[in-house]
Order: C-alpha cells, then sequence, then structure tokens
C-alpha cells in the first residue's frame, strides 16, 4: 500500500475532482510565509461529508498521508505537504446549511468563508464576529482556534463554536457538541477539535454562535508618544469597563508602511486603532471617554467617526497591513511570528522586541491586538540570504521564550503548525507528551496532517 495506490483508488470515487495537475499541487504547496514548498501528490475536492470520509477511508487503507485545505492563509505551514499525500481541499464545501436566528446560531460546512457567512446573515440582525484579516474559511478558521481583531470583545474560534461535524482518520462520521449552551455530558470533543490543525480529524460541519449586530458602531485613531504610552492607554479602558470591540497597535514602521501602500497620512509614531459597538449613545461616550484616557498617556491627533466608509476604510487599511509591510522591502518574505503574555505585562514585551530587532539589521514592524495581549513581528528577510533567515528564526525564537518567561504562550492566534513544534516542550513540558498521545489514539497509522502541533512519532 502507499500513496499511489491510493491515487489510483481514489480516482474512480472523485474522478476529475482528483487532481494531480502541476498547477494544483503547487498552489496547496505553497505557504503565506517562509516555508519552501511542499506539494502534495494530488488534490482532492469532495462535495459531501460522506466523500471525505470515503476519501480518509481509502487513504487510511493505503497508509496515505491526509492534509485539509480552507483558503491556504495560515502561517506556520499547517498545510503543506511534508510527507507528501492527498490535500482534501474543502472548499466547494461551502453552503449555510442551517440558521436559527431565535437561537442565534447557525451551521455550515467548512468551505464557507467568514465574509460570505456574514454576507449571508445580513438580513437577520445577526453576525459571527471572528476575524483573523484575511478571508479565512470556517473550516480552517476553527482548526486553528483562530481569533483576530474583535477577541477582545467577543472571544475567539474556542468560544464560537458550539458543535462539530469530524471524519476520523478510519473514516467514522461523528458529532460533538449540541445547539444548547452548555452541555455537562462527558469530555469537551468539540474544545478538543478546534485548534487540532486537522492533525485529530477532519471538520466537515460547523454549528457556531452568532451575535446580534450592535445598534450603532463608531472607529477611531489615535497617535501615541511611545508604545508604552499606547499600551497603558489600553489597560485603563479595559479596567474601566468601556466597551471596545477592536483596540489594534500598530508601531511607526508599520504605520509608514500603510502610510505608502494604502495612500493612509498616519504621523510617524505608534498608533491604536479603535471601534466601539452599542447603542447610539453609548458608542459617543465610549469614545469620548477613551479619548480623555489616550490624552493621560501620551495621546495626540484622536479622531473617530459613526461613518461607515471610514470605518471600512480603516480596518481595510489594517487587514492589508501585512501586505503593506511585505511591500515596504521589496523581494521579501516575512517569518511572521505572534505571541500572547499578560496584558500587565505587553509593554515590556513589546520594549523588548522592538530593541531585540533593532539590533538585528533586518526590518520587523510590529502590529498587535493589544487589547488581549497578542502582539505579531513580521521579521522581513531575503529569502536568497541563509544569514537574515537565521537571524530572523533567532528573534522569533527570542520573542517565544521571552514570553514563555512573561507567562505567556508562543502563539495568540497563529497557531503552530510546522514552524513553532520547537517551541512546544518549552510551553507545555509532559503535557506535549499527552497531546502526542492523544494523538496515537485518535490516529494510530499517523496520517493526518502528519509533522505538525505533536511530537513526531517514534
Amino acid at each position: 500500500m502507499s500513496i499511489s495506490s491510493a491515487i489510483d483508488a481514489l480516482t474512480s470515487v472523485l474522478g476529475d475532482r482528483l487532481s494531480r495537475s502541476k498547477s494544483d499541487l503547487d498552489i496547496h504547496g505553497r505557504s503565506e510565509t517562509h516555508f519552501a514548498p511542499m506539494p502534495p501528490d494530488a488534490v482532492a475536492y469532495p462535495l459531501t461529508t460522506t466523500e471525505v470520509a470515503a476519501v480518509v477511508r481509502t487513504c487510511a487503507e493505503h497508509n496515505c498521508p491526509v492534509i485539509p485545505w480552507g483558503t491556504g492563509t495560515s502561517l506556520e505551514g499547517h498545510s503543506l505537504a511534508p510527507q507528501g499525500g492527498i490535500t482534501i481541499n474543502l472548499s466547494r464545501m461551502d453552503a449555510v446549511l442551517t440558521t436559527n436566528a431565535p437561537d442565534m446560531d447557525v451551521t455550515v460546512q467548512p468551505g464557507v468563508t467568514r465574509e460570505a457567512l456574514n454576507t449571508h446573515l445580513r438580513d437577520t440582525g445577526l453576525f459571527f464576529p471572528v476575524d483573523p484579516g484575511a478571508n479565512a474559511s470556517l473550516g480552517g478558521m476553527t482548526a486553528t482556534r483562530a481569533s483576530g481583531t474583535t477577541a477582545v470583545r467577543y472571544g475567539t474560534m474556542r468560544d464560537n463554536v458550539l458543535g462539530l461535524t469530524v471524519v476520523m482518520a478510519d473514516g467514522r462520521v461523528v458529532q460533538t457538541g449540541t445547539r444548547a449552551r452548555k452541555s455537562s455530558a462527558g469530555y469537551d470533543l468539540t474544545g478538543l477539535f478546534v485548534g487540532s490543525e486537522g492533525t485529530l480529524g477532519i471538520i466537515t460541519e460547523i454549528t457556531l454562535r452568532l451575535h446580534g449586530q450592535p445598534q450603532a458602531i463608531s472607529s477611531a485613531i489615535c497617535g501615541f508618544d511611545t508604545v508604552a504610552g499606547a499600551v497603558d492607554a489600553v489597560m485603563d479602558a479595559i479596567q474601566m469597563g468601556i466597551q471596545v470591540a477592536r483596540i489594534e497597535l500598530v508601531d511607526t514602521a508599520s504605520a509608514l508602511a500603510v502610510n505608502a501602500y494604502s495612500g493612509a497620512d498616519f504621523p510617524a509614531c505608534p498608533h491604536l486603532l479603535l471601534e466601539f459597538h452599542g447603542s447610539d449613545t453609548a458608542v459617543v461616550e465610549d469614545a469620548a471617554s477613551f479619548g480623555e484616557i489616550a490624552t493621560d498617556h501620551g495621546g495626540h491627533g484622536f479622531e473617530w467617526s459613526a461613518k461607515a466608509e471610514d470605518r471600512n476604510r480603516l480596518w481595510k487599511m489594517r487587514h492589508d497591513a501585512y501586505y503593506a509591510i511585505l511591500a515596504s522591502r521589496k523581494g521579501t518574505t516575512a517569518i511572521v511570528t505572534d505571541v500572547c503574555v499578560p496584558i500587565s505585562r505587553l509593554a515590556d514585551a513589546l520594549l523588548a522586541t522592538q530593541n531585540d530587532i533593532a539590533s538585528s539589521g533586518i526590518p520587523g514592524p510590529i502590529l498587535g491586538h493589544v487589547g488581549d495581549g497578542n502582539f505579531h513581528a513580521i521579521l522581513l528577510i531575503d529569502p536568497d540570504s541563509p544569514s537574515e533567515m537565521d537571524t530572523a528564526k533567532a528573534l522569533a525564537s527570542r520573542m517565544a521564550t521571552r514570553a514563555l518567561d512573561m507567562g505567556g504562550t508562543i502563539t495568540g492566534e497563529h497557531g503552530v503548525g510546522m514552524g513553532k513544534l520547537d517551541k512546544m516542550t518549552a510551553e507545555h513540558g509532559d503535557a506535549w507528551a499527552v497531546m502526542g498521545a492523544i494523538k496515537a489514539a485518535f490516529d494510530p497509522d499517523g496520517i493526518m496532517n502528519p509533522g505538525k502541533l505533536v511530537p513526531p512519532a517514534n
């Protein structure tokens, strides 16, 4: 039994929806960041849970690796195929299956993107809040336990997934969770699969918690003399109970990159980008209260607006910031890393990281979801320079170690994939081996997204 024999067997199941074209393989072997291409041997395009189960069952019979694929926007090599095998592209499973407005939940297939879901929900008075920036698939967001700009108010995928349909490594189909808001019935298998990065099974349906669309939304922007001042303003705002839905930091280098890329006019200093959700009166009061706090911490140029066009322009610039930063140094790729620390240590972590980057000789603009202590460094490197690659990897390693020393985590939202395996023992100790034991129990032959998240099989 082999990958080749699995492909032969699957051809009769999927027909032309099993692709071996070079273009397909190349697309599914690429990463958004610095990882070398690692294409699969074939790409399957199933349409139903039954077909996914048939593909996985066949791959299990032939000992063939299986790699799930959503939109390919992950940043730690989650969807690459280091051992070859079959990539299961779930993008054609893109139906919204049921919307339950009275219960504020929805069930979707994994290929539905977050933007498509919110378009579907537009007339219901409800929305799905988790916003990682990219228009990622909800299956991929679930598998990586995504969060993003709105996590400070609405939580992460962990907080918003009620139940799942999952194809196990032997082809069995299991359901986890219910539409009830709570349960004490057994192990929390839903929570186990959320963030499992495709190493335990393939998610084919997701039931999600929805939220009411706020009556009013306002956005704001404010410059600061220092990053520390911006972080202190955030801490005061949270402690005072101001209902902030987004609090994003861009450092000076990021602000200048956004100016060049998006035609913005940010002054050359750190900035906070904010959004407030609530009643018409509340969003005005919250914005005004934050403006006063910002002034106390060296804030200046505070502007806010309730106009949708201003808000959309601001967040498009923020979501495009990664591409703006890439464009700021032509011909580069990036090591994009993220850490998360207790918010009381955020200013210390940011300052130490900025100093470390400044002495390294490579650019490393910083962005942050500072409301929950999470920030990213985009380390720009010449892909043909081994010395720059080594320097950037060493910087990322020190960021992770520093976060752990401060009581934080090596990744707040990007996940582990292939890129952070070497830091898992430092964060989890013997618990990482427990994760490996769970993986072995669910997937004894190790075919599900091998080389990611858990300790290598002996």
